[in-house]
């Protein structure tokens, strides 16, 4: 079996994801903080029902970084990605889906302070994996103009925040679950 493994020192395109995700998880953390203020400083705080969709979701996004490790470590690597880039796509689409059951709930962003930091958060995070989306199409349109090469510095770098994605995520159904 032949390993996709970066071994070595950093590449720059590593370097820029580790600075990203520097600076999302300090915007993480500040929304979390803000959360926790927030719902202590007033009465108009509304506690509700996270959406059950979540649960799906999770197990998506985490079978999607398991997808994309074992394409990462076999010389097949497209298929993998493309099966973890549609993994992606679903838990967006999920989340989509839950935004659609708070609002038949009636609730939305302006309801309550509660509901707006679930739609803020689940967003934001939403936003981000959609970076780590393009940076697979990205990864499998240079394999394919290649012939088939894969990009090893770009597949490291795209795995790191994939897997960041994934921990970002049960962080903040921890938080969510616990706060809301």
């Amino acid at each position: 079996m032949t390993s996709l493994r970066v071994t070595g020192p950093s590449s720059p395109a590593r370097t820029g994801v580790w600075i990203g995700i520097a600076t999302i998880t300090m915007s993480f953390a500040a929304y979390t903080s803000a959360l926790v203020v927030r719902q202590g400083s007033g009465g108009d705080w509304q506690h509700f029902q996270l959406p059950p969709i979540l649960i799906l979701n999770t197990l998506v996004l985490v079978a999607s970084s398991a997808t994309l490790e074992v394409g990462r470590r076999r010389s097949a690597v497209a298929g993998w990605l493309r099966l973890t880039l549609v993994m992606g796509l679903l838990f967006i689409g999920g989340q989509v889906l839950a935004w659609r059951d708070l609002a038949a709930q009636g609730l939305f962003l302006a309801t309550n302070p509660g509901s707006a930091f679930f739609y803020i958060l689940t967003a934001l995070h939403a936003l981000h994996l959609l970076g780590g989306v393009a940076a697979l199409m990205y990864i499998l349109g240079r394999q394919r103009r290649a012939g088939g090469a894969v990009p090893l510095q770009a597949l490291g770098a795209a795995s790191l925040y994939w897997h960041f994605m994934t921990v970002l995520w049960l962080y903040l159904l921890l938080v969510l679950a616990l706060r809301l």
